[in-house]
């Protein structure tokens, strides 16, 4: 039982001094369930807040001191929920609830294959010469097929509908469910009363088509949860703490506190929040500010927990370990963006929470009308069974579902690979574009610069010296070597590399190691580099090249009414070049993970709907909070997990692709539910009449599934706009 766990040992003190609690919660189905779980846990006495977040299924609950945990663990399992610590056990509960999906939807298939034989069997029989005592008996066998298989498989629909009952509200799972068992219940009294027709095929395959795509939305969340609950895991895990005799002691990076000094040797990451006290180095802060470029560290430069190390050795005093770094507070921000995200309703849950009370209430106002008539009480039931069956949310289930797998598949050929679901719908909605600088409108890998008449022999030698070098910068020098490394070389730490060459000293580094000048050609933002042997010196930048179709997609991004920014953590001497070859007028630079939210609030509440497009650690929050994100493949791998979809390759074209087809598809999830809604003004005034069979309503609603999603399939074919983004990419082919 959950109260056997001590959860005191879970609770730890929040930033605003009180008692705090994650938990892991299972049986969470839809977005419909936030709601449900945060009214629920708030009401309890003591609770003073509780936030779910939606794609980790991890509830942070803050209640006063005198608060038990272990009553609000009781107060989830009365709402109809199971939770224990989230510490690693929620992927395993996740991969556990993935695969039970997955036998349900088995079973119903198998049911369904087998039941589908015998259903044919009966109607060609109806309309030929088949016995009322053969089609009772493929009934009778058709029944214990389906009843066994209906009890496993729609279990989950059926749990469901439960807690949502049990809480007092109603979401679509509570139609499926009466309609499901209506349909079985009566088609077991047809079979017992020898009656022409019987419904077990359509309940079983109700539910496979239902649970085929709970199963694939399920399967589409849980994939990014493994990385997207784990951003501390960046830093590390351990730490080499020195004590006050000089040796070192390698301890958890969650011991280390304000003061302590660890040794970072080359290439390991930094455990800590930190000021470097000794040593020089260069550190690689990709994951962690989004600067692909490395910075160079001296006595006295702060560092951040999650750094890359180079190629020296550097002794940092912590200032902020534990759970406070700049990694943990980015964990905190995403939390916090994603409890706010979540809170997003889709276009089916919104129609659906209209949907289901006043379908019940049709059906059990038609059973009323007919017995007050007159009519028999198994006259007036089978109406409303036709009701219901009528009216089963199949269509309208099927409406943004069938448009969405369409339009994923379009964006998947064009190089982009959806996470969420919903994301076609909320990036239609999108006014404003924010790109990430560094990465993402530029290309991932630095780019050499070169001044006028540089000396090719000069670049060779740099290339086979950097070939040696540890540096991050070194890299992109060395695809320049015209030959094996050079032997013997010889790493000043913080400085650069020498060698001899032909009996004279070569070096590679900067430009005070080298003594060279910076030229007048090379962009203010490269870091420069040189190469020295004997007189001659050549002085290189490495800079970041944009994307080779940024201008055109910026331009193409405008021309649809969309406003673009840039908000960028690099410096603005790097971030205004970029804006000006863009032509994009505002951009805000050196903004860490808290100011990009802040300013993302701004254009909240100015009314903005925000595409953030980014690839660092520094982004990963933004991406969150913002209305809708999308991240390239080269991002961190916590960036993608949080980002509603990622594209591939070099080319920026795919964000363009992306608008222009969530638009479309907004279009065609609107045509759907009216299609649906249409046919059930319609349908549904004949059921109530009595002039619709069970069976009739069966091929109705299978009639009207088959239209939405015939229309759901235009969004596979290219329209104009495509063809204006393929002319994009054939001009910058071309260029």
């Amino acid at each position: 039982m959950a109260q056997a766990v001590d959860y005191s040992m879970f609770v730890a003190k929040g930033e605003d001094g009180l008692p705090q609690m994650s938990l892991a919660v299972d049986g969470i189905d839809c977005a419909a369930c936030i709601g449900d779980i945060e009214k629920g846990v708030a009401a309890l006495p003591g609770v003073v807040r509780a936030r779910l977040n939606y794609s980790t299924h991890r509830l942070t609950v803050a209640f006063e001191e005198d608060t038990a945990p272990a009553a609000v663990v009781g107060r989830l399992e009365a709402l109809g929920y199971r939770a224990h610590p989230f510490a690693g056990r929620a992927e395993e509960s996740e991969a556990r609830h993935a695969q039970w999906l997955l036998r349900c939807l088995g079973v119903a298939g198998f049911a369904g294959m087998n039941i589908m034989l015998l259903s044919v069997s009966v109607w060609s029989g109806n309309v030929t010469d088949i016995t009322p005592e053969t089609r009772d008996f493929f009934h009778w066998i058709s029944a214990l097929i389906a009843l066994p298989a209906a009890a496993y498989a729609g279990q989950p629909f059926f749990q469901s509908a439960m807690r949502a009952l049990r809480t007092r509200t109603l979401n679509m799972d509570v139609p499926i469910t009466l309609g499901v068992l209506l349909a079985l219940g009566m088609s077991v009294v047809e079979t017992a009363l020898s009656q022409e027709h019987a419904y077990f095929d359509s309940a079983i395959m109700l539910l496979f088509f239902l649970l085929a795509g709970r199963y694939l939305d399920h399967e589409a969340r849980r994939r990014t949860r493994a990385v997207a609950g784990n951003v501390a895991a960046l830093r590390g895990d351990m730490a080499h703490r020195l004590e006050a005799d000089g040796a070192q002691v390698l301890v958890p990076v969650q011991a280390l506190k304000p003061g302590d000094l660890i040794l970072v040797a080359a290439g390991e990451r930094v455990g800590a929040d930190g000021e470097v006290v000794a040593g020089a180095s260069a550190v690689d802060e990709a994951l962690v500010t989004g600067e692909t470029l490395p910075r160079v560290l001296a006595a006295g430069d702060h560092v951040y927990a999650g750094s890359l190390n180079g190629a020296g050795a550097i002794t940092v005093r912590v200032t902020a370990g534990g759970e406070n770094t700049l990694v943990d507070d980015v964990q905190r921000l995403l939390d916090g963006a994603l409890a706010a995200k979540n809170r997003y309703v889709r276009l089916a849950d919104r129609v659906s929470r209209l949907y289901a009370p006043v379908v019940h209430l049709t059906a059990l106002l038609s059973a009323i009308g007919w017995l007050a008539y007159g009519a028999g009480l198994h006259q007036a039931v089978m109406i409303a069974v036709a009701v219901l069956i009528i009216t089963c949310p199949c269509a309208l289930a099927l409406a943004v579902p069938a448009v969405q797998v369409t339009a994923t598949g379009r964006l998947f050929r064009a190089g982009l690979l959806v996470n969420a679901g919903d994301m076609l719908e909320r990036l239609a909605g999108v006014d404003t574009v924010v790109f990430d600088k560094t990465g993402t409108l530029t290309l991932p890998d630095p780019a050499l610069r070169l001044p006028a008449g540089a000396d090719p022999a000069l670049l060779a030698l740099a290339g086979r010296l950097a070939a040696a070098s540890r540096h991050p910068l070194a890299r992109v020098v060395a695809a320049h070597a015209d030959g094996p490394p050079l032997a013997e070389v010889q790493e000043d730490s913080g400085q650069g590399v020498r060698a001899l060459v032909d009996g004279v000293e070569a070096r590679l580094g900067s430009l005070a190691f080298c003594g060279a000048q910076a030229p007048a050609d090379l962009p203010p933002s490269s870091s420069l580099m040189a190469v020295r042997h004997g007189a001659r010196t050549l002085v290189m930048g490495v800079d970041q090249e944009l994307r080779p179709d940024a201008i055109a997609v910026v331009d193409a991004l405008k021309a649809r009414g969309l406003d673009v920014l840039i908000f960028s953590g690099d410096r603005p001497a790097a971030v205004a070049p970029v804006a000006c070859a863009l032509g994009i007028a505002r951009f805000e630079a050196g903004m860490k993970p808290a100011d990009k939210i802040a300013a993302l609030d701004r254009l909240k509440a100015e009314g903005r709907s925000v595409l953030m497009v980014g690839d660092g650690l520094n982004d990963a929050p933004a991406l969150a909070a913002a209305a809708v994100s999308l991240s390239p493949a080269t991002g961190a791998a916590v960036t993608q997990a949080h980002a509603d979809a990622v594209f591939l390759g070099r080319r920026l074209l795919p964000v363009l692709t992306a608008v222009d087809g969530a638009r479309v598809a907004a279009r065609l999830m609107r045509q759907n539910l009216g299609l649906a809604i249409l046919y059930n003004f319609i349908a549904v005034p004949l059921a109530i009449a009595g002039l619709v069979t069970p069976l009739v309503a069966a091929l109705a609603m299978s009639g009207s599934s088959i239209l939405v999603t015939l229309n759901a399939l235009r969004a596979a074919r290219p329209g104009r706009k495509d063809e204006a983004a393929e002319a994009i990419a054939l001009k910058e082919a071309t260029a």
